[in-house]
């Protein structure tokens, strides 16, 4: 398992918590805790993850406590939850806020347009109406200072650590076009005395607002969801328990439990805790472990574990493990810590930004400055003050990031649609950015590459015709009346036939073997070979030939036999498999004719895994493998290089999912793995794997097309902003003229983005 990097050479008095962070919008705010956190006295070392808005920290208790460092937090502006002896009540204070801070931005930005529509409205339409400039700047106010508040103290925040980024160009951009506008409404005689019409961008910085509102309001909501799966799994252990002591049987909180107390399991409940079954028995679906669908039977010495489900019958079990060291405990803490590992996705349009904002910041001083010195009688409006502050202004008006801030999202938005047509559903820009990188996948088998339910295959009768509707009611009679989870299947096939069910006299199950049932003189069989072995029914060469042909077929055989005083008869022999699905073997050959490597981990065992990768041409695989070790896998195809991408369905994939670059579960699974996965595949065809990569690689493409005309306008229009072509050509570009050219680069990206719907997959 890849967690969090520490330091090897960890103290003995050192611990390591986790604690959910409050208050923060954006990467940048990831950085400036974990700054801050790393810089308290008596932390080691800590890591801050924005992706999922946790903060693990090793720190030394003797030297620090949690509330000193929550204070040290709490006095750069943010906070972190420190009840961290109950996880699931920090988890949900956390949950809270994130939900509160998601309406307060939905709220904002509905609002934010409201009022910017017709600011719009009166820009393009009503420019040359008398009280125009003055609504607009009395809409407009609110959404540039109000609804856009943030925007003006991260970059604050940001300012203060030396850095910019996307919230930086939208404060300086849209304060200064109002600041101007302002000015230009309120002293239009300013620029009249000049021989200068007086512009204003009102229209302009409420769009801009309004948009990178928008786009924050759609992080933020696939954002949110990141920490369900944590609450989920934790949801699988029950709040109270069954005890059993000299004083009687009593329920008393998970909590509260201890280690060699004796707990009773009813039937449909999930197990509390890890131990050993110590009397009674049942069936326990397990599947959430191994991610196989067949139960598991338990009797007297089994272990059992928490959070899996205890199925028809009941036992006693002594606990052997409680709290944070439970099976289920160590997947909630493996997901928490691979998650926790990985660097927050940086939007490309931040990256550029850090490095365009003090370019231009930089280009608009220099403009100032420079038609300041020229003098009076060099500059195009005879005063140099003038001059200075129209280009110094228009360079930074032209640099406006509508264009920018319109790019990813709206590239996304339409990759979004685009795959919920085609059957995906895709939670984040993410996975959108590392699915074209993708040169290995990973597949669970159960659920994924098959069905994930045992199912009757082949019922091959050894009686005559007249026979089978008889005998075959006599079989339908005994299954029904079995526990075992094999049982089920053959009845649901049966059921099918429409058998009238037979009298078969008594029911005995033999642990192990299978079933047993006395009628008059005659005893029918039901179970595996050793069971017919006892009661003297041997195979005939054909027989054992058939039998041992569905066995390499990754096919489960039970037999039916009779035993009277006059014949001994092998009455039919019944394969069960979980059959794999129909789309299975093309997905995956498309996935290797693309060049990416494929392969199959199951906690199956290695005959099956090997039937299984035989019919559907795959070479890689591996069996009989762990929750954790799935994980491993990844981690060390990840050491090799490899980009991975991770398909499961269970809850026994979820560290695997959460370690994987890419993460896609199969939408009839666990709702874990669904919590988990950045991306889910509504309809259980595994072709949608090969499309979900492709549409990754086609909507990058187009991101980084509209980056490429965001950006073509800023290159081509900030010099003749600055003036270039003045001394050559007498052409000075004004503020209005750079509002259009910003307008222009908007509507190609818009455009662009759109072309995305006709791609093909």
């Amino acid at each position: 398992m890849n967690a969090s990097p520490v330091p090897s050479a960890r103290s003995a008095s050192s611990v390591r918590k986790t604690f959910p962070v409050l208050e923060m919008s954006c990467a940048a705010c990831a950085v400036s805790v974990e700054s801050t956190l790393k810089h308290t006295a008596g932390v080691r070392d800590a890591g801050v993850n924005y992706a999922n808005q946790n903060a693990w920290v090793e720190f030394d208790p003797q030297v620090v406590t949690p509330d000193a460092l929550q204070t040290a937090v709490r006095a750069v502006g943010y906070d972190i939850v420190i009840d961290a002896e109950d996880p699931e009540s920090a988890q949900q204070v956390q949950d809270e806020a994130q939900q509160k801070h998601y309406q307060i931005l939905k709220e904002r930005t509905i609002w934010a347009s409201a009022l910017a529509a017709p600011v719009v409205i009166i820009g393009m339409l009503f420019m040359d109406w008398a009280w125009g400039n003055y609504i607009m700047m009395a809409l407009s106010a609110p959404v540039v200072f109000g609804f856009g508040r943030s925007f003006f103290v991260n970059a604050w925040r940001q300012a203060r650590h030396g850095k910019a980024n996307m919230d930086t160009l939208v404060a300086l951009s849209t304060g200064i076009a109002f600041v101007f506008s302002v000015f230009n409404t309120l002293y239009p005689d300013f620029w009249h005395r000049r021989g200068l019409h007086p512009h204003v961008y009102f229209e302009a910085a409420a769009v801009v607002i309004v948009f990178i509102l928008l786009g924050k309001l759609l992080e933020e909501r696939a954002k949110s969801s990141t920490s369900s799966a944590i609450r989920k799994l934790m949801g699988l252990q029950p709040k109270t328990v069954l005890v059993a002591d000299e004083t009687g049987e009593h329920d008393v909180p998970i909590a509260q439990v201890r280690v060699g107390q004796v707990l009773i399991v009813r039937p449909g409940e999930r197990i509390p805790v890890d131990g050993q079954v110590e009397s009674g028995g049942s069936f326990v679906d397990e599947s959430m472990i191994s991610g196989e669908p067949v139960p598991v039977e338990k009797q007297a010495g089994a272990r059992v574990f928490a959070g899996t489900i205890n199925q028809k019958g009941s036992f006693r079990f002594s606990a052997e493990k409680v709290g944070a060291d439970t099976v289920l405990a160590q997947i909630i803490r493996a997901v928490q810590d691979a998650q926790g590992s990985k660097a927050p996705v940086q939007q490309l349009v931040d990256r550029i930004a850090g490095i365009f904002v003090p370019i231009v910041i930089a280009i608009s001083v220099l403009t100032f400055v420079f038609w300041l010195t020229l003098g009076d009688t060099v500059a195009p409006t005879g005063d140099s003050f003038t001059t200075a502050l129209l280009t110094a202004v228009t360079v930074l008006v032209i640099a406006c990031p509508c264009a920018l801030g319109l790019a990813t999202p709206t590239a996304i938005m339409v990759g979004v649609g685009k795959g919920a047509e085609n059957n995906i559903l895709i939670k984040d820009a993410g996975s959108l950015e590392m699915g074209r990188r993708v040169n290995a996948v990973v597949l669970d088998k159960t659920g994924t590459i098959t069905e994930g339910k045992p199912l009757v295959t082949d019922l091959i009768w050894l009686v005559p015709d007249a026979d089978q509707q008889r005998e075959g009611g006599v079989l339908y009679q005994l299954e029904s009346q079995s526990e075992h989870p094999l049982a089920t299947a053959v009845t649901d096939y049966l059921k099918t036939q429409a058998l009238v069910p037979a009298h078969a006299g008594t029911f005995n199950s033999i642990t192990g073997k299978g079933v047993i049932s006395q009628y008059d003189d005659t005893t029918y069989l039901i179970g595996n070979q050793n069971l017919l072995a006892e009661y003297g029914i041997d195979l005939h060469d054909d027989q054992q030939q058939q039998a041992e042909q569905l066995q390499a077929q990754a096919k489960t055989v039970v037999f039916f036999g009779r035993t009277s005083a006059a014949s001994r008869q092998l009455l039919a022999i019944i394969a069960i498999a979980d059959p794999i699905k129909a789309t299975s073997k093309q997905a995956i050959e498309t996935l290797q004719q693309r060049g990416i490597a494929v392969y199959m981990l199951t906690g199956d065992t290695i005959h099956t895994a090997e039937a299984v990768a035989r019919q559907i041409g795959l070479r890689s695989y591996k069996a009989g493998v762990l929750p954790a070790e799935k994980a491993e896998f990844i981690t060390e195809l990840q050491k090799q290089g490899h980009v991975v991408a991770m398909v499961g369905d269970g809850i026994n994939d979820s560290e695997a999912l959460a370690q994987a670059d890419v993460s896609i579960a199969m939408g009839k699974g666990s709702d874990i793995a669904m919590d988990v996965a950045r991306m889910t595949l509504i309809t259980s065809d595994l072709n949608s794997v090969p499309k979900a990569l492709q549409l990754s690689k086609k909507t990058v493409q187009t991101i980084r097309q509209n980056l490429f005309w965001a950006f073509i306008y800023n290159l081509i229009g900030i010099p003749i902003a600055a003036g270039v072509l003045y001394p050559s050509f007498g052409f000075l570009l004004s503020p209005m003229i750079a509002g259009g050219a910003m307008a222009l680069s908007s509507v190609s990206v818009v455009t662009n983005s759109l072309r995305l719907r006709s791609v093909k997959l």
